[in-house]
């Protein structure tokens, strides 16, 4: 029964040093492409700069309402009074 085993260790054994090559893995420090400690300096500089270039933060910058057209204003719907909107509530939460 050992010699079984024996065997099946010593083809399992061959294998990994096959596979494995005839040199170990060599590991090597590479430079930080940093030049300072700051996170930040990795980053790739906005377009425009700042919060002003991303569209998202635009809705921040905004000065005046909005006022729609005359042609809006005119095909908007009339304002519903309190019993039209409890109507409308009992409706929809059937």
């Amino acid at each position: 029964m050992p010699s079984i085993l024996d065997k099946i260790k010593s083809k399992t054994t061959q294998r990994g040093k096959e596979s494995k090559g005839q040199e170990e893995q060599q590991f090597t420090i590479q430079p930080h492409p940093a030049k300072t400690n700051d996170p930040a300096d990795l980053q790739p500089a906005p377009p425009g700069g700042g919060l002003r270039s991303d569209p998202v933060m635009g809705a921040h910058h905004a000065r005046d309402p909005h006022i729609p057209s005359p042609q809006i204003m005119n095909n908007m719907p009339a304002a519903m009074s309190r019993e039209e909107y409890a109507k409308r509530e009992a409706e929809l939460n059937r």
